[in-house]
């Protein structure tokens, strides 16, 4: 029987969709356990592959992130992908493409920041979820360049956009792929409309909920996975925001995004079966 390694970090339940996953990957015939990805005691050679999934303390430190992930052998989703998707920079490279994106600035170490009008966000280049990212007005640019200098202080590139209002009566629209198809959708209420000490997960689940994807999210979510060249992958996660008529790219989530597997049961099967054809692919090969 094949080994699985699901990795995730240090922490009791981290992930509510973690028993869901290892049951799905049981019954497609895998021998699944989680395993926290900087534990020194894991031998990662002892696995036929590893699943990144709930690794969500990398942020402060994703270069040894990433020197964990060259040194896996089979890692799903695959270190190329890993690296280019944990820094938001890649927003500026897939608008080039012609992929529509919220207005992004980018206020790297040793740049000033430049506001735009109106409510705007301030978050790390390098982030999870809503974590040290907040919400300012024109009446907080103090506060804004307090924000900015501090994340700078710690080595950590700055993404400025402009606030979405469409999110506090909206949301997110999460659509989740896996195996390259498209999965199911969910609608994620607004984060950075309560304090930090009302958001200190990834996500509030309480404002989670299924959604029906519409076509046009799909057109631009689809766009995005191909323009990324991630439309072939085990798991993806496209978060949109509705901006000026349209859909527009929030962010790409291909490292280890919440896929809300216990929303949609089948996700978890399709994901088990998809990794087992081609753990048996691969052997063939």
């Amino acid at each position: 029987m094949r080994r699985v390694a699901v990795a995730t970090c240090a922490g009791k339940n981290v992930d509510p969709d973690s028993p869901r996953l290892l049951a799905a990957l049981a019954d497609a015939g895998l021998h699944a356990e989680l395993a926290v990805w900087d534990d020194p005691d894991v031998s990662w050679s002892n696995f036929d592959a590893v699943v990144v999934r709930s690794t969500w303390d990398y942020a402060a430190r994703r270069a040894a992130f990433l020197d964990w992930a060259r040194g896996v052998a089979r890692l799903e989703n695959p270190y190329e992908v890993i690296a280019y998707s944990t820094d938001k920079h890649y927003l500026r490279e897939l608008e080039q493409r012609g992929i529509p994106v919220v207005p992004s600035t980018f206020c790297d170490v040793g740049s000033e920041p430049q506001f735009p009008d109106g409510d705007f966000v301030v978050k790390p280049c390098v982030g999870a979820g809503s974590m040290l990212a907040d919400r300012y007005g024109a009446h907080d640019l103090a506060r804004a360049r307090t924000h900015v200098a501090q994340l700078h202080a710690q080595g950590r590139d700055v993404l400025i956009q402009p606030y979405v209002d469409s999110v506090d009566e909206v949301g997110e629209r999460a659509l989740i792929f896996i195996d390259g198809s498209f999965s199911h959708a969910m609608t994620k209420g607004a984060m950075l409309n309560v304090t930090q000490l009302d958001r200190n997960a990834l996500f509030r689940r309480e404002q989670m909920s299924v959604a029906h994807a519409e076509p046009d999210a799909l057109d631009v979510a689809d766009a995005a996975l191909r323009a990324a060249g991630a439309d072939h992958l085990l798991y993806a996660r496209v978060d949109l925001v509705r901006a000026n008529g349209g859909w527009v790219l929030m962010e790409l989530e291909l490292a280890e995004p919440s896929l809300f597997l216990s929303f949609h049961p089948p996700a978890a099967t399709n994901l088990a079966v998809a990794l087992h054809r081609r753990l048996e692919a691969s052997s063939r090969a």
